[in-house]
C-alpha cells in the first residue's frame, strides 16, 4: 500500500461528488418527516429541531475553519487545534457524571485522553501512514479527532459506571474491573459488527470517491485499531488514577471507610 500524504488528499483523488445544496436539501426529508411524527404524537419538537439545526450549522462552520487550518504550513497551528480538542472532550467526558464538572476528575480525564491518544496519534502518522509534512494538518487533526472522541465516550462510560459502583459500596478493584468492561462495550461490538453489519464511515467514504475496498479496508483496520487501542488505554488510566490514597499511616480512604462500616456493625 502507497503511503499517503493525506487521508483526505487520498479520497479527493478518487473525486468526490460534489453535493450542490438543493440535493443536500433532500437529506433533510427524512428529518421533517420524524418531526412530522413527533408533532402527531404531541413529543414535543424542541430538542429534535435545535439539534438538527445545530448540527448543520456546527458543520458548516467547522467546514470553513478547516479550510484554514489545513492551509496552515505550521505545527504550532496543529498543536493548539489539538490541545483545545483534548480539553473539550476531557469535559464533555465528565459533564455527564455526577453533577457538574468536577476539577480534579477533570484533570483526570484530560490526562488520560491525552496519554493515550497522542501516542497512537503519532504512531498512526508517522509509522503507519508516514505523512508528508510530518505536521501534515490533514492527517493530524482529521485522525485526531476520531481518536480524542472515541476516547472521551470511553472515559465517560468508564467514570459513570465506576461513580456507580463505588457508590453502591463496591470495592475500588470490583468498581474498576466492572467500569472497564463497560466502557469497551461499545468498542467490542463495533469491531464485531465491522463488515458484517456495517460499514464504518472512513471504509464507506472512501468506497463512494472510488476507491478500491481492499485499500479502504486497509485503512478501516487502522482505525478500528487505533480507536480500540486508544480509547482502551485512556480508560485505564482513568480509572487507574481513581485508586484508593494511603494516608499519613499508610491506610487508604478505602479501608478507613470499611473499618468505619464494620465498627457501625459491631456497634449494632
Amino acid at each position: 500500500m502507497a503511503t499517503s500524504a493525506s487521508l483526505l488528499a487520498a479520497v479527493t483523488r478518487g473525486g468526490v461528488r460534489e453535493i450542490p445544496l438543493a440535493h443536500l436539501a433532500l437529506a433533510f426529508i427524512p428529518v421533517a418527516i420524524l418531526l412530522g411524527i413527533q408533532a402527531r404524537w404531541s413529543l414535543g419538537l424542541g430538542k429534535s429541531s435545535l439539534a438538527a439545526a445545530r448540527m448543520t450549522l456546527q458543520l458548516l462552520l467547522v467546514g470553513y475553519v478547516l479550510v484554514g487550518i489545513f492551509e496552515a504550513h505550521t505545527p504550532w497551528i496543529v498543536l493548539a487545534t489539538l490541545s483545545v480538542m483534548i480539553v473539550a472532550a476531557g469535559w464533555i467526558a465528565m459533564r455527564s457524571v455526577g453533577e457538574g464538572v468536577d476539577g480534579r476528575r477533570f484533570g483526570q480525564a484530560v490526562l488520560a485522553i491525552a496519554v493515550a491518544g497522542l501516542p497512537t496519534l503519532t504512531l498512526v502518522t508517522q509509522g503507519v501512514l508516514g505523512v508528508e509534512p510530518w505536521f501534515s494538518p490533514r492527517d493530524w487533526i482529521t485522525l485526531g479527532s476520531m481518536i480524542f472522541a472515541n476516547s472521551m465516550n470511553t472515559v465517560s462510560l468508564a467514570a459513570e459506571r465506576f461513580r456507580s459502583e463505588t457508590t453502591a459500596g463496591r470495592s475500588y478493584a470490583d468498581a474498576r474491573r466492572t467500569a472497564m468492561n463497560a466502557s469497551l462495550i461499545p468498542l467490542t461490538n463495533s469491531m464485531l459488527a465491522v463488515g458484517i453489519v456495517s460499514l464504518p464511515g472512513m471504509m464507506t467514504g472512501q468506497v463512494l470517491a472510488g476507491a478500491s475496498p481492499l485499500l479502504a479496508a486497509r485503512y478501516q483496520i487502522m482505525v478500528m485499531a487505533m480507536l480500540f487501542g486508544a480509547g482502551g488505554i485512556a480508560a485505564a488510566i482513568y480509572l487507574w488514577l481513581q485508586r484508593p490514597r494511603e494516608g499519613a499511616l499508610g491506610i487508604t480512604a478505602e479501608d478507613a471507610g470499611n473499618a468505619e462500616a464494620a465498627d457501625a456493625t459491631n456497634l449494632c
